[in-house]
């Protein structure tokens, strides 16, 4: 049982794109704490995540106030922003987040994270960073394996990369993409009632013509692609001038966000 779950990260950890009735964003780990507080209504949970963040932001603005939390249970999932970047560094990406796992396990607490499922299916533009995503899901691995984290392997999962799971800006989880990685961190914790139905296929999807799936392609670059393009050419990040969503620890309203 876990009484201080404590989540780092970027826009993935953060929520988007899980929105709640009032706009604002749930996403896979509050979903977790939910789960967490519905078996111990004393849980506190804060959310340090922030959208747009590089793993070297996440670490050095994150780790140093999740660790003054005393977290006994903290996710880390952060590295895409870095994936993406034209400046990408394997070697430095793989060293912040092994630095942060083991720190906070040094700190007594369990610690999380996952594998970052391979999109180039679903996005085209995802198969210029393949080998990059590929190299760092084993970087993670190996994280955990030296940290002594729990690194819950939805990469390997085959649904993992069915386009359901995925927001239309192919980009951030979809609401069932955020509930399937809960399910899975609450599998791999062991909490009472959860199981591997996480990892199921959907059910079939029937086959798009053509002329739709280029019509898609056309709208995801105009609405998606070349916004997130226009912000990298002038600096800028979605993060800019934001902070955590819930940066203290408080209690879970189990419940809150169904809809």
């Amino acid at each position: 049982m876990f009484d201080r779950y404590v989540a780092l990260g970027d826009s993935t950890t953060e929520g988007l794109i899980d929105p709640r009735p009032d706009g604002s964003f749930r996403g896979w780990a509050d979903r977790l704490a939910e789960q967490l507080a519905a078996g111990n209504p004393a849980l506190r949970y804060a959310n340090l995540a922030v959208r747009g963040r590089r793993i070297p932001q996440v670490h050095e603005e994150q780790l140093g106030p999740a660790l003054a939390l005393e977290p006994d249970l903290a996710t880390v999932v952060a590295g895409l922003n870095d994936l993406l970047h034209r400046r990408y560094d394997p070697v430095g990406t793989a060293g912040h987040l092994e630095a942060m796992l083991g720190s906070l396990r040094a700190g007594g607490a369990t610690v999380m994270t996952f594998t970052l499922p391979d999109l180039s299916s679903v996005v085209p533009l995802a198969r210029i960073v393949r080998a990059r995503l590929i190299e760092y899901n084993d970087a993670i691995r190996a994280a955990g394996a030296s940290s002594g984290a729990i690194v819950v392997d939805i990469a390997a999962e085959p649904v993992s990369r069915d386009p359901r799971l995925w927001s239309p800006d192919r980009l951030h989880a979809s609401p069932l993409g955020h509930q399937r990685i809960a399910a899975a961190l609450a599998y791999a914790l062991g909490l009472e009632g959860t199981d591997r139905t996480w990892a199921e296929p959907l059910r079939t999807a029937p086959r798009r013509p053509p002329h739709a799936l280029i019509t898609a392609e056309l709208l995801w670059a105009q609405r998606y692609f070349t916004p997130w393009l226009l912000r990298r050419l002038r600096g800028r990040s979605s993060g800019d001038g934001r902070v955590a969503k819930r940066p203290s620890l408080t209690p879970v309203v189990v419940g809150v966000g169904e809809g």
